[in-house]
């Protein structure tokens, strides 16, 4: 066989036009672009196949969304490091300050404030028609004691219960303070009733009467220089309107500076007694709502400064701020229920006894007590008469 001829140069262009990468003339073709294969996503589901959330489901999210924004701050929540001792925000110096006593602002003394307090306490006791039950008085007095004892007072008090449907309660200078019957009925748990007793005790620890008798003279005195001042003269200030009794409006009847100043200092006391602060917020909420859905409930001067979004948001800011955290809080007593029971009790036997209601008693509830009389899923009270302890979620 005859060997193979070396390729012509002709040849070998034609070959290197088959190559992969060369173009016929020589000139290496770009690299082609890989294809990239893109990554598979989750699959979609269908619809009809996802499990949905049951109603009951959906309700247990909403209550839970609404308890985490309704809840009410907790003591020592954002408790603030530099409060200063001895001032109006500092609890360990309840006992120990003086707190709008005698000055510019007060131009009385505390033994013209026990004169008039009591002057006035005398006429209402005549007028007013008192409960003189033993247990009843004694348990309204303990509480309201303890309070005291607790709080800045420098004046002793004098507590009694004025027999009254009215949601109401008041202080007079000096210390002479009353409760209606209507209010220890209206409220569920001892440290409600304490709440409000508290704010009132604060009334006279901080001579809101005094100071506003202060702030009339100072008008006078603006508007007529010459004026002769003469203590006693009161006629025209106000009416007590549950017993029609003439009593100065500066001894009942305060500003909104001093309802906050009461709303402050009788979340401190309270709680330095033990009991849990959020009740105090809670009481009131449920009296404005009590007093636009039944008008005429709650006595004119308790309502006349209600808790507005304000008082209620300086009074958070307290307890979450002011009021170092505690273990656990007095919220109430089954001797409170036992009193509650009582009281209902003595009123329905004497509205049943009372010629002047046309043989037409109206039977008086005693709200959420376990021992409601006329609740017939109330419950055997045990006999421990120790305090319920407890914490709000």
């Amino acid at each position: 066989m005859r060997p193979f001829a070396p390729l012509s140069l002709v040849a070998l262009l034609s070959l290197s036009a088959c190559l992969p990468g060369q173009t016929t003339t020589g000139v290496p073709s770009p690299s082609p672009v890989p294809v990239q294969t893109p990554t598979p996503g989750p699959i979609p589901k269908d619809p009809g196949t996802e499990k949905q959330p049951t109603p009951a489901e959906n309700k247990a999210a909403a209550d839970a969304a609404k308890q985490k924004t309704d809840s009410l701050p907790s003591p020592g929540e954002s408790l603030d490091p530099n409060i200063k001792k001895g001032s109006e925000d500092d609890v360990n110096a309840i006992g120990t300050r003086n707190i709008g006593g005698r000055g510019l602002g007060n131009w009385y003394s505390t033994d013209w404030e026990i004169r008039n307090g009591k002057s006035y306490a005398m006429e209402i006791e005549k007028s007013a028609h008192l409960v003189t039950d033993p247990v009843v008085i004694e348990y309204v007095n303990r509480i309201g004691q303890n309070l005291v004892k607790n709080s800045d007072a420098k004046v002793p008090f004098t507590i009694k219960v004025i027999d009254s449907d009215e949601i109401n309660a008041f202080a007079l200078p000096g210390g002479f303070f009353y409760v209606n019957s209507g209010l220890i009925l209206a409220a569920d748990e001892e440290a409600e009733l304490a709440g409000v007793m508290a704010h009132e005790i604060s009334h006279v620890v901080a001579h809101h009467a005094a100071r506003q008798m202060t702030k009339m003279n100072m008008a006078q005195i603006a508007s007529v220089p010459l004026i002769i001042m003469t203590q006693g003269s009161y006629t025209g200030y106000g009416i007590y309107e549950a017993t029609q009794l003439a009593i100065p409006v500066a001894f009942l009847k305060f500003s909104r500076m001093d309802e906050s100043e009461a709303d402050f200092l009788g979340l401190q006391y309270m709680y330095k007694a033990g009991y849990d602060p959020q009740a105090f917020i809670q009481f009131f909420e449920k009296i404005d709502a009590l007093e636009k859905h039944k008008p005429g409930a709650v006595a004119k001067l308790f309502s006349d400064h209600p808790q507005t979004p304000d008082r209620i948001g300086r009074s958070e800011d307290e307890i979450a701020t002011i009021l170092p955290a505690k273990p656990d809080y007095i919220v109430t007593t089954s001797e409170f229920d036992d009193v509650k029971a009582r009281l209902a009790r003595i009123e329905n036997k004497r509205k049943l006894n009372n010629k002047n209601d046309g043989n037409k008693p109206t039977l008086r509830r005693t709200g959420g007590s376990n021992n409601d009389p006329n609740n017939p899923s109330s419950t055997t009270n045990s006999g421990d008469d120790r305090p319920t302890l407890g914490r709000r979620n």
